[in-house]
């Protein structure tokens, strides 16, 4: 063999980019043929708007890490992607960007606005391609989708039909969630609640007879202009006598009733509630109890209607309340106000105040759906990792509401209903139609607004697979295997895609649901543009690679908890990466003149390497098993590192550097087998270093995606080659650790004794490998016996059924060593007898936080047993 050139310095720009053009020129993301069964992802497909942040970065990450395993283990694997066309957040951004050319999208006109939207979704829809392919997202590319695709949208469309046609869709003029800002109706999911410092306001109502006056309490006095009843509970004695009594509601003139409703609290404030149907969810379901007024006091643009006294008319909310609150204390009905807390619903989109809002809208009846998702729960069809999660999709299912699905917008899938303005009947058609089919007349309207976005992702498992056509991918890839997603869309998507599976496919659309944790800045904080603390992962990759990126996400992706990093973090990734590059190097440079050997003969390291390559790849598919990325990672991290480059590597270069040119064809071709299963190992995890360095492997052929990945072979376990090597560790570590508190330097040579137990279960390996551990302490002489006659000038290191005595005295400065001992040792007996002093206080023991009280404990533990060593050491050097 000839010796392999890598680079001197790990440089991931050198290769990255080339190894992914490569894998795509080969088509090596298409799932294989196999008799296996398939495994599926189909991704959470990003906002065709936007851009990745690290978020994506880490739920991407981890999809890839799957994938790439699984297609590994000769399954036929499939990562379907795409896009999602993000109705309000993209028609959005269009919208500002037409006012910044200073165009207004009305009088451009709604087909202009979507040519202009079509543009801007090609724009970024490429970014964000572009993007996952940085941080090596191994997608079958020939599959992609977009929400608003051609088969999509025919998809959507069934889906309207079919769910009118069994009566679970229906229009209704209903209270909806209403964004002024973004200028449509919201569902209930899409409306984030957070407490602000509001004002409750205190007025009087009077009584229309004269009687007297009550008082009514509220944070948003402009609605009292919509009200249409005050209610008190039925069993409240205070008002049992006014039940029915009629007020004249100020500023208006109406006269509005006092009602018994048991959803009234007798405790809270004065008893009595304003009800304003058309404004408050609860006043609401009171006025459909009661058949109360329904008085809409709002215009679609958030300013009062026409429905309150002229004064108010046009006016903003705001404006609205102050000149209410004004005109109140004018005419005497004003009575106080107060600081008061409460809960206000904003838009997830644009963070604009939700305003309860009575129009018509179209809606899904979801009982029945959500009683089919909660049995196949129940039944263990779909299971959550962290587990704890289905409690959030429990509660959303036993407390679902029927779903607003209409949409007053332009960019999305358009309702596919129309209205006959001859007849007034209503069409709704799976194809675009003409005339209508009852009076024959071509006079139609159709519905103007769109789809909810969520409304074509619920869908998103099936219809990417060619759904409703009977195609051969639906039939090979559905239902898929693994969804990874965050907890925040648990009802959004989750839920409403194991709905739509169920109600069109009879099955759920996947069987593990991995929830991964929010990635926080290294305080904790949630990452935002508005805190400035957000990472770009393309960033990342520039600065160290998509393979350092990757595998820090995954090694910090301990399950169930967040991910908290910044750009330091990274460097763990880049460090591992140049290890492995270093090594690679190592063995490559060093193959010149050596053989390839078949079925080579196998020492005592080399079973051991072995038996730790079977452990390691047991380890990870139990950990992938169960989604615990970070036990995955630290698996392959701790073998490559560790077991490979600190001792394999270290044990073989006595052989490597042999003048015996079949004990090196030996060693050197066993190395190459140990890096290519290594590589095969850590490819999930870090594809493009390991495929760089596979193809470059003279033992290998192919490419790296698609070897196979190790399995535990449970020949080449080896447990007693395990625990020798273990006990030879240990006393490595043990002589390493005397030679460096002692600063003797590497490369001098020392003497020493090891003494074993008679019942040491390692002497022979000890005896065996006795010129391996020579070279691991670099000692000038070793002697393993069973008595130790003279240890005078020696420093013992104590093992587990041995003691190995290290003759330092002539490689130190004796008296030097033992004023450094002797000055350590008295700073800790005072740092000892502080540590003592405090938790002896229980003042301490009784307020201090548990944490504070275990690092103490923790301090003294250390100091006591640092304190011990140094004695034996002064013993030892007098």
């Amino acid at each position: 063999m000839n010796r392999v050139e890598l680079s001197k310095a790990y440089n991931p720009k050198d290769f990255e980019d080339h190894i992914y053009r490569q894998w795509e020129a080969e088509h090596l993301f298409a799932p294989k043929e196999s008799p296996k069964d398939p495994y599926v992802i189909v991704i959470p497909p990003p906002n065709v708007t936007g851009v990745l942040h690290m978020g994506h970065g880490l739920n991407n990450s981890l999809q890839d890490i799957l994938i790439r395993y699984h297609r590994m283990t000769g399954k036929p694997t499939l990562w379907l992607p795409g896009t999602d066309h993000a109705g309000i957040a993209t028609q959005n951004v269009v919208d500002r960007m037409l006012r910044e050319r200073g165009i207004d999208r009305y009088e451009l006109g709604r087909e202009k606005f979507l040519e202009e939207t079509w543009q801007v979704k090609e724009r970024h829809q490429s970014t964000i391609i572009n993007q996952l392919k940085r941080i090596g997202s191994s997608c079958d590319w020939s599959r992609e989708r977009f929400t608003l695709d051609e088969g999509l949208s025919r998809a959507v469309r069934e889906v309207f039909v079919s769910l009118y046609e069994k009566g679970l869709v229906y229009r209704e003029n209903y209270l909806v969630n209403w964004c002024v800002s973004c200028g449509t109706a919201l569902s209930d999911d899409e409306v984030e609640h957070r407490e602000i410092s509001g004002t409750l306001t205190k007025i009087r109502y009077p009584f229309s007879d004269g009687s007297g006056a009550i008082e009514i309490a509220t944070t948003r006095p402009e609605t009292m202009l919509g009200d249409t009843a005050v209610a008190v509970h039925p069993e409240d004695e205070r008002y049992s006598g006014i039940i029915g009594k009629m007020l004249t509601l100020p500023l208006t003139g109406r006269e509005i009733p006092i009602i018994a409703d048991s959803y009234v609290s007798m405790e809270f404030g004065t008893g009595m509630v304003k009800v304003t149907p058309a404004h408050d969810p609860n006043d609401w379901d009171i006025g459909r109890r009661h058949d109360l007024d329904q008085i809409n006091i709002l215009n679609a643009d958030g300013t009062l209607s026409s429905e309150v006294p002229e004064r108010y008319q046009g006016l903003s909310v705001l404006d609205a309340r102050k000149l209410v609150i004004e005109d109140l204390k004018k005419q005497e009905y004003f009575i106080a106000d107060q600081d008061h807390g409460h809960q206000v619903g904003h838009c997830y989109r644009c963070d604009s105040v939700i305003e309860p809002y009575l129009s018509e809208q179209w809606f899904v009846s979801m009982r029945s759906m959500a009683d089919k998702a909660l049995t196949a729960w129940e039944r263990g069809e779909v299971q959550f990792f962290p587990k704890r999660w289905e409690n959030t999709y429990i509660h959303w299912l036993k407390n679902i509401r029927d779903w607003c699905i209409s949409r007053q917008l332009w960019w999305g899938h358009r309702i596919p209903v129309w209205y006959c303005r001859f007849c007034g009947r209503e069409l709704v058609s799976r194809e675009d139609i003409t005339s209508c089919s009852y009076c024959g007349s071509e006079d139609l309207r159709q519905d103007e607004d769109v789809l909810d976005t969520w409304f074509s992702s619920w869908l998103w498992p099936f219809s990417t697979l060619g759904w409703p056509d009977d195609t051969e991918d639906l039939r090979t890839f559905f239902p898929t295997t693994t969804l990874v997603t965050g907890y925040d869309i648990i009802f959004f998507w989750v839920a409403r895609m194991i709905m739509a599976s169920l109600e069109f496919m009879g099955e759920v659309p996947f069987r593990d649901i991995y929830i991964t944790g929010l990635v926080r800045d290294i305080q904790g904080r949630k990452m935002s543009k508005s805190t400035g603390n957000g990472i770009d992962p393309i960033e990342v990759v520039d600065s160290f690679g998509a393979d350092a990126m990757r595998f820090t996400l995954g090694f910090l992706a301990a399950q169930g908890q967040d991910v908290l990093i910044n750009m330091d973090s990274f460097k763990l990734g880049s460090r591992f990466c140049n290890k492995i590059w270093n090594a690679a190097r190592f063995i490559l440079m060093n193959l010149e003149g050596a053989d390839l050997v078949e079925d080579p003969e196998l020492r005592d390291m080399d079973r051991w390497v072995y038996h730790r390559l079977n452990e390691t790849a047991a380890d990870v598919a139990a950990a992938f098993t169960s989604y615990r990325f970070n036990d995955a990672s630290q698996a392959v991290y701790e073998f490559f590192w560790n077991d490979v480059c600190d001792w394999y590597v270290e044990a073989s270069k006595p052989s490597f550097y042999s003048s015996d040119s079949a004990e090196r064809s030996r060693a050197v071709s066993i190395m190459l087998d140990i890096l290519a299963e290594s590589l095969r190992l850590l490819h999930p995890f870090i594809p493009f270093i390991t495929e760089e360095i596979y193809q470059k492997l003279p033992n290998t052929e192919g490419f790296l995606i698609e070897a196979p990945y190790p399995v535990c072979r449970k020949e080449q376990l080896n447990k007693e080659i395990a625990s020798h090597v273990e006990k030879l560790q240990d006393a490595v570590r043990g002589i390493r650790t005397l030679r460096s508190e002692f600063t003797i330097p590497p490369e001098k040579k020392i003497n020493t004794v090891i003494r074993t137990d008679k019942d040491f279960s390692a002497k022979d390996f000890f005896q065996a490998n006795k010129e391996l551990i020579v070279e691991f302490i670099n000692a000038d002489f070793l002697e393993i016996t069973d008595t130790v006659e003279d240890a005078s000038g020696s420093v013992p290191v104590s093992g587990l059924g041995y003691e190995a005595y290290v003759f330092i005295r002539d490689s130190i400065d004796v008296q030097q060593e033992l004023r450094k001992l002797e000055k350590e040792r008295q700073q800790l007996t005072g740092q000892l007898a502080g540590v003592k002093k405090k938790l002896a206080n229980e003042q301490f023991l009784s307020r201090a936080p548990r944490e504070v009280i275990d690092k103490e404990q923790g301090k003294q533990a250390e100091f006591e047993e640092r304190l011990e060593k140094i004695s034996r050491y002064l013993q030892d050097l007098n």
